[in-house]
């Protein structure tokens, strides 16, 4: 163990041969995998990176791994692959879309795999209610969970922007949705975590107030231009979204990322550039 300068967190949506936006293929994420495996990083989990954050060693060439919403794609490919390669991740549940049901089977062929959905495909079907065609079931998050690979923490019940839908009432809603995501989580898999995603990257400073109320510690973001290091404020958490490509060029990223040097650099270059666009 050595102490490290950052932690990169690497966020995704899906891993599916559909493709479209908010996605990795399969072949791609599996090329990610055997970089980090073959450059000697290791996943760590939300109970050691909580501990990093208060100052504990981990090992120097760590990542901690996120995937946002719980898509069924995320149970049909890329489980598989993180099985494969010996990485876990933490999955952020909009609980209400779970549904009940046996868990579906996982082909060991991928060619034979169950069909997944591109992501606009997965917004029309959630909006038609078609739940079970776009994210994971409840026996699946367990089956999962239990595999030692997939751990799973908050990410709202229903993923609404309510700054948006009702910004007059939107404290009153998130406090809702918190609570609801909460008592889900609770009942479903016997207990709830200090960790949650922020929906669709939104927040405000009565959010964060309201989701530490509620029992919530380490809040993830979508803002992906900071590090994340031993005694930040864990309720700003910074995460980069992996692109659809090769594992040589999220290395690249996670690199950058964590470096002590060029980390804050390149950071403080993109910060300014996005402030100079939206000028």
């Amino acid at each position: 163990m050595s102490r490290v300068i950052s932690v990169p967190v690497l966020m995704y949506h899906h891993v599916t041969p559909a493709g479209g936006h908010i996605n990795v293929t399969p072949q791609n994420f599996e090329s990610q995998l055997h970089w980090l495996k073959q450059n000697g990083y290791v996943s760590l989990t939300s109970e050691q990176f909580a501990a990093y954050l208060l100052g504990e060693p981990v090992p120097r060439k760590s990542v901690l791994i996120t995937f946002d919403d719980g898509y069924l794609d995320n149970y049909i490919h890329a489980w598989p692959l993180l099985q494969q390669y010996g990485f876990n991740a933490l999955v952020f549940l909009v609980t209400s879309w779970m549904q009940d049901g046996a868990a579906r089977e996982v082909s060991v062929d991928p060619r034979q795999r169950i069909q997944t959905l591109r992501h606009d495909a997965c917004m029309q079907a959630i909006e038609q209610r078609r739940l079970d065609d776009v994210a994971m079931r409840w026996s699946e998050v367990v089956l999962t969970q239990e595999s030692g690979v997939f751990e799973f923490h908050s990410h709202t019940h229903t993923h609404t922007r309510w700054d948006k839908t009702d910004p007059s009432y939107k404290n009153t809603h998130i406090q809702r949705e918190l609570a609801q995501s909460r008592e889900t989580l609770q009942r479903r898999l016997g207990a709830v975590s200090e960790h949650f995603c922020w929906p669709q990257g939104y927040f405000d400073a009565d959010y964060v107030r309201l989701a530490k109320e509620a029992g919530f510690k380490y809040l993830y973001t979508t803002q992906a231009f900071g590090q994340n290091t031993p005694g930040m404020d864990p309720a700003n958490i910074y995460r980069f979204a992996v692109r659809d490509t090769h594992g040589a060029s999220v290395g690249r990223r996670i690199k950058v990322a964590a470096h002590p040097v060029i980390g804050p650099i390149f950071n403080a270059f993109k910060r300014w550039k996005r402030a100079r666009r939206v000028r």
